[in-house]
């Protein structure tokens, strides 16, 4: 069987249309070694940051939804802040309610929750504005507020700023009224409304969000139930390579500097010891020799050299 043409040429075309499919696979993260690749590519766009050019490739980031290329590709930046370098528009707009559309509660990373929530935050600080970038509906405010949690309340950093883009969106009420109102108008006074009871119906004890929201939304999901997980990660310092490359280059400088450590004081007490020593045998080979000296003197003295005594 063939496997490689060797007559082919590809043109450049069909290697770039190689090279995304490659891409596009390792973005899946359907494999352990897909999301270890994706991770590394994201931690390599973290490092080149986002522009105007390349802000897709963080998006689609963001649709794939994998907690550990999230946590690479934001590395220690704010969540909420990471796409405020680039102008709100109406295609990433639109992939942020589809995300929150598709997603039930809980299905949504936090980080990922925070990027989306940090985009909208942006856009609807001035509804008006907002408005006119992209207009929002009533199923989209319920893909908004189906993520509020119920259980930790209003203390919770993601539910004060759901909050605070639904009170952004209920200033579009118009002054008619609902009846007197036609059109983009009509539309802008039904979105207030609906914006506000979401609110209410959360600040109410006594009512629930299923009765504003439909409870069908509402199913609370784990996001690590659907994602394909990496391989533990060891630090390198931790690896067996660390190790294998630390006794190649010195195999007995552990163990000598721990010697050297441990009997320090000891080795300093010998060396004195030693030094020591060796003064006190120059001492004696010194005496040695003075006696010696004195011996032949003594020796070679005759009786004709001493001299009388006095009488």
């Amino acid at each position: 069987m063939l496997l490689v043409d060797r007559q082919k040429i590809y043109t450049p075309e069909e290697i770039v249309e190689i090279e995304s499919v490659l891409l596009q696979r390792i973005l899946n993260c359907a494999t352990p070694d897909g999301v270890e690749a994706c991770i590394a590519y994201e931690r390599y766009l973290n490092l080149t940051g986002i522009t105007n050019e390349n802000y897709t490739l963080f998006i689609k980031v963001l649709e794939v939804g994998n907690h550990w290329v999230i946590d690479a590709l934001i590395g220690e930046r704010d969540p909420f802040l990471f796409l405020s370098s680039i102008q709100p528009n109406h295609e990433i707009l639109d992939v942020v309610f589809k995300l929150l559309t598709e997603r039930h509660p809980g299905e949504l990373y936090a980080k990922s929750l925070s990027v989306i929530l940090g985009v909208l935050q942006t856009t609807f600080n001035v509804p008006e504005d907002g408005f006119k970038i992209y207009r929002v509906s009533i199923s989209d405010l319920n893909a908004l507020g189906k993520h509020l949690d119920e259980e930790v309340g209003q203390e919770d950093s993601l539910n004060r700023v759901i909050l605070d883009i639904l009170d952004k969106m209920s200033m579009l009420q118009g002054q008619l009224g609902s009846e007197g109102l036609e059109g983009e108008a009509r539309d802008k006074e039904e979105l207030a409304i609906h914006a506000k009871e979401i609110m209410n119906f959360f600040f109410d004890d006594t009512k629930k969000l299923n009765q504003v929201i439909p409870q069908v939304l509402l199913i609370r999901k784990d996001f690590r139930n659907n994602e394909v997980a990496s391989r533990n990660e060891v630090r390198f310092e931790d690896s067996k390579l660390f190790q294998e490359e630390s006794m190649t280059e010195d195999p007995y400088g552990g163990e000598e500097s721990a010697g050297a450590e441990e009997g320090g004081e000891e080795f300093e007490e010998e060396g004195y010891e030693e030094v020591y020593e060796d003064e006190e045998y120059e001492e004696e080979y010194e005496e040695e020799e003075y006696e010696e000296e004195e011996g032949a003197a003594g020796e070679g003295e005759t009786e004709d050299d001493l001299e009388p005594e006095p009488v």
